[in-house]
């Protein structure tokens, strides 16, 4: 089972900085290389898509029961604002909006360098029992 400060592979290959893991939050960014663009120069959409879902994992994970557990995405929501250029640093805090005992949600509030809120990620985390 990996811990909620761990991060798994994908992280790293995305780019992602891991600042703050808590029951109540995590905080995350990633410098939007490239590799992550779409063809207008700014985020992909399913980059943007992807870091909130790690970090609802994340979250998540942070939230298990002390008997452990695991945890997997059911149902993930995107809305979009405003592009996240090249170049420019994507910054995220993902806070709860629900922990229950089966299912938890989690709202990730990613912004641009300069502040403006550029997507709200809310997606649903099913708590599977451990094996």
């Amino acid at each position: 089972m990996m811990k909620p400060d761990e991060q798994p592979p994908f992280a790293e290959f995305m780019g992602m900085k891991i600042h703050e893991v808590t029951p109540e939050k995590v905080t995350a960014e990633i410098v939007v290389t490239s590799n992550l663009t779409n063809r207008n120069g700014v985020m992909h959409g399913g980059a943007v898509m992807a870091f909130a879902d790690n970090l609802g994992g994340t979250a998540a994970t942070a939230n298990l029961p002390a008997t452990g557990g695991s945890t997997a995405t059911i149902e993930s929501k995107t809305n979009f604002f405003a592009g996240i250029p090249e170049g420019d640093v994507a910054r995220a805090e993902c806070t709860p909006l629900h922990r229950g005992r089966t299912t938890m949600v989690w709202q990730t509030r990613i912004t641009r360098g300069d502040g403006k809120l550029a997507a709200i990620v809310t997606q649903t985390q099913l708590v599977l029992p451990p094996k």
